[in-house]
């Protein structure tokens, strides 16, 4: 296949790309940074500033398909400034692209849209499958406009997929690497209680999503990037020591989480006890749908 991705340098565009030249695709990049972005992915890469103009319709023009990962990282202390970057990143960004997909010819058949679980807002412990309600908090509304406007390349022919991403499990970055050291150092422990849902996902298991959705017209809309198995903060915690050899009974207060983060620990305080009905109905086959053995990979790997 000819694929076209935005966002390729981050945590998964990166293994994603990977695993598609492996199997022998052909990729071209969109990024702000082309030279950068060519020289560490040994790929096409052409500029695309997302939001200042639509994507160039030559660098989407002959594609099957288009996967779209950009986005301001939601891990940052939310200010008036960084709130704002981080929606009009994802809902003017992906109006965007698909107005350059409105633009080419021939088009790509198909809209891989990068997603969030945080489009569910809170729900304690309630099971919440593709079909659930979004919240009404603030990435919960910036997930319902990002879906809309991928949402808008079906009126152009195209298949659209949102995966709605949990915590991807790799230690080489995202939040894993950031729960490493005070782990390692024997002082981690669970966070505000505790009893919050971590809807956690493998890195191999996010990229074997985006590779199935890719090639099977069964996959779309929405599908939960989450393993069959969410675990409570407490229950990560006390499995992450475990995998590590280390103690994991030192609890983080929920104050000292938003004293430092402001209102984007609701993300660490909150949780979603999210599932993958849709992936599960497709017949996906999770690599590790277990917490204990998915860490030690990770930590492995």
């Amino acid at each position: 296949m000819k694929i076209a991705i935005t966002g390729a340098t981050g945590l998964i565009g990166t293994r994603l790309v990977r695993a598609l030249k492996a199997r022998g695709d052909e990729v071209t990049v969109l990024s702000r940074n082309p030279q950068r972005a060519a020289a560490a992915l040994d790929v096409e890469a052409i500029g695309w500033d997302s939001l200042a103009e639509p994507a160039p319709p030559e660098a989407l023009s002959g594609r099957d398909a288009v996967i779209h990962l950009a986005g301001e990282p939601v891990a940052q202390k939310w200010t008036t400034e960084s709130k704002k970057a981080i929606r009009e990143s994802r809902e003017l960004g992906t109006r965007n692209l698909v107005a350059g997909i409105a633009a080419s010819q021939p088009r790509p058949t198909v809209l891989l849209s990068s997603s969030a679980v945080g489009y569910y807002g809170k729900h304690g412990d309630e099971l919440i499958d593709e079909q659930s309600a979004p919240g009404s908090d603030f990435l919960a509304g910036v997930c319902v406009a990002w879906e809309r406007e991928a949402a808008a390349a079906e009126t152009l022919g195209l298949r659209v997929v949102m995966i709605r991403t949990g915590v991807v499990l790799d230690a080489s970055g995202g939040a894993l690497k950031t729960m490493l050291p005070p782990f390692k150092a024997g002082v981690g422990g669970p966070v505000a209680g505790g009893k919050q849902y971590m809807p956690w996902i493998h890195a191999d298991d996010i990229v074997g999503l985006y590779l199935a959705a890719l090639g099977d017209e069964a996959w779309n809309g929405p599908i939960n990037g989450t393993a069959p198995n969410p675990a409570t903060n407490a229950a990560f915690s006390k499995t992450l020591g475990r995998v590590l050899h280390r103690p994991s009974i030192f609890p983080v207060p929920a104050f000292v989480i938003r004293a430092r983060y402001g209102e984007m620990a609701e993300l660490v305080t909150e949780g979603q006890r999210a599932i993958p009905a849709a992936a599960t109905a497709n017949g996906y086959k999770f690599t590790e749908p277990e917490l204990e053995h998915a860490l030690a990979a990770a930590l492995d790997g």
